[in-house]
């Protein structure tokens, strides 16, 4: 489509970080069986202390957050639900699918928080008041610590976490669901006795237990997020919203913006519903001038 772009392509259509954590992976022997539900439970542990949860039989590893999500309609059996939105629409897809009617005032709240595209964020004691079923998807929730529900003991209470976003790793499929004991259990039973695989194993416990590593990502991250905020207003753009992962941004001209990127080998996520946004994910360091020269 767009023969004469440069290779490789830059891709900022993700909210990936570009700098993505390097660690052990799984040995030769333990990908040569299946994995131990020891070392499972020590995934689990080392995800329960990162997140601040107190009691890691509440923790789940799935293979990514979206394995999480998708399995939520058919485990709550709620008879509707409401998703705040704009928002990722992989919730949508999932209650669609599940014949679950979408609608205000549903007896279960969605919320991804901080938000994707827009970076909206709700505090916890503004969640905490509703009354209802609360499903909150904290995938960029390392960029947003301080808003986290994780670590909240509630019965209605479901918690969505992902690894792969903030570590730079989202091939490894590893994402967590973290809720009361008895769904965690229920969760549990359903996935079977190996839910995510032995390199998953690994690098979690290793990446969970890098506090020093989280800690200087996330100050890196949110530097290089206002940098990009700088180069994007400089060009014309107005950030309006996002996370220390991605920007999102408005201009009038956004469509032709987009094509004109997409002719130097830089992709961005653009959005059907409101054709005046595109959402950028950082670029790592030393692509900053690449970004610079096809603004």
């Amino acid at each position: 489509m767009y023969p004469r772009a440069p290779e490789p392509w830059l891709d900022l259509s993700t909210g990936i970080n570009p700098v993505a954590w390097r660690g052990v992976r799984a040995s030769v022997d333990d990908l040569k069986r299946l994995p131990d539900p020891v070392d499972l439970a020590g995934l689990e542990a080392a995800a329960a202390r990162a997140f601040g949860v107190a009691d890691p039989a509440r923790v789940v590893a799935v293979a990514g957050a979206e394995a999480g999500l998708r399995l939520l309609p058919e485990l709550l059996r709620l008879s509707s639900v409401e998703i705040l939105g704009p928002t990722y629409g992989g919730h949508e897809d999932a209650w669609r699918a599940a014949g679950v009617p979408i609608r205000a005032g549903g007896d279960g709240l969605v919320v991804v928080n901080p938000n994707n595209p827009d970076g909206r964020s709700w505090p916890a004691e503004r969640l905490l008041a509703e009354p209802r079923w609360l499903i909150v998807d904290e995938s960029f929730g390392e960029a947003a610590p301080t808003l986290s529900l994780a670590g909240v003991e509630r019965e209605r209470l479901v918690v969505l976490r992902s690894f792969g976003k903030f570590y730079g790793l989202p091939g490894v499929r590893l994402g967590f669901v973290i809720a009361s004991p008895d769904l965690a259990g229920q969760l549990r039973a359903r996935l079977g006795d190996w839910p995510v695989c032995a390199d998953a194993i690994a690098m979690g416990r290793a990446a969970y237990a890098d506090e020093a590593w989280r800690t200087a990502t996330l100050t890196r991250l949110q530097r290089d997020a206002a940098r990009l905020d700088a180069l994007l207003t400089s060009r014309g753009f107005e950030v309006i919203g996002g996370t220390a992962l991605f920007r999102l941004a408005a201009a009038p001209d956004a469509q032709a913006r987009f094509q004109r990127l997409c002719e130097a080998g830089v992709l961005t996520r653009p959005f059907a519903y409101e054709p005046g946004w595109l959402r950028f994910g950082l670029p790592a360091p030393h692509d900053f001038e690449r970004l610079e020269a096809a603004l």
